[in-house]
């Protein structure tokens, strides 16, 4: 079993590496655009974001039956990417949302 750091630092390459790929979305409207067309494999919401933004993300990813993940914060997911701070992440590929996901069932 991995610790919590560890753990979070493997999310957190992953992320960047799936950044590098072209397969993350980042910014509220456009992974709901990539949710609606079924072209996010995973939505990653930062546990900072207000509650109010959190609901319609969630409310959202529910509609639109994709998958989502309360996981780091603005500050985490932006340096992940390489971009200033970032509330949502979508996850284009269906490899990378895997890999993120079972990293995240780990903790």
């Amino acid at each position: 079993m991995r610790s919590t750091m560890q753990t979070s630092d493997s999310v957190l390459s992953s992320i960047g590496m799936a950044m590098r790929a072209g397969k993350i979305t980042a910014g509220e409207d456009f992974v709901i655009a990539d949710a609606r067309k079924s072209k996010a494999k995973l939505v990653i919401i930062a546990t900072d974001a207000s509650e109010r933004t959190q609901k319609k993300l969630i409310d959202k990813c529910t509609y639109y039956e994709t998958p989502y993940v309360l996981f780091g914060t603005r500050e985490t997911l932006g340096a992940a990417i390489g971009k200033f701070d970032r509330v949502v992440l979508g996850v284009l590929d269906g490899g990378f949302a895997k890999k993120i996901r079972s990293l995240l069932s780990d903790k």
